[in-house]
């Protein structure tokens, strides 16, 4: 199989994409759980920061890739009806596209540059 074909390029994504998920979830519990974030200037004060920012927006991204891949594979598999596989897919699409533009507004606001 080549890798120019796109079900290879989207099955390591999606792995790539869990890995990511599965070490961020780590690293943040240890993080929260070692460390006195508590009220909500603590909260903020740890998003504010842009390393923690950026990798909590990978996060985001990343989960709305992963559920973008697994949602398109389950509508090719078990939607039969082509045009329904294909507004389904259009509104999938459009709701992770609006959850995409709400994170980055959520994670946008809070940084201080």
């Amino acid at each position: 199989m080549s890798w120019r074909a796109q079900g290879m390029r989207t099955w390591l994504l999606q792995r790539l994409t869990a890995v990511y998920l599965l070490l961020y979830g780590i690293f943040f519990g240890i993080y929260i759980s070692l460390s006195s974030v508590q009220d909500f200037e603590s909260w903020r004060a740890l998003f504010t920061h842009p390393i923690s920012n950026i990798a909590t927006a990978v996060f985001f991204y990343s989960i709305l890739y992963h559920a973008w891949v697994g949602i398109r594979d389950i509508l090719i598999d078990y939607v039969p009806v082509a045009y329904l596989r294909f507004f389904l897919w259009v509104g999938m699409t459009f709701s992770l596209a609006v959850l995409a533009a709400w994170v980055s507004m959520i994670l946008f606001n809070v940084v201080n540059l």
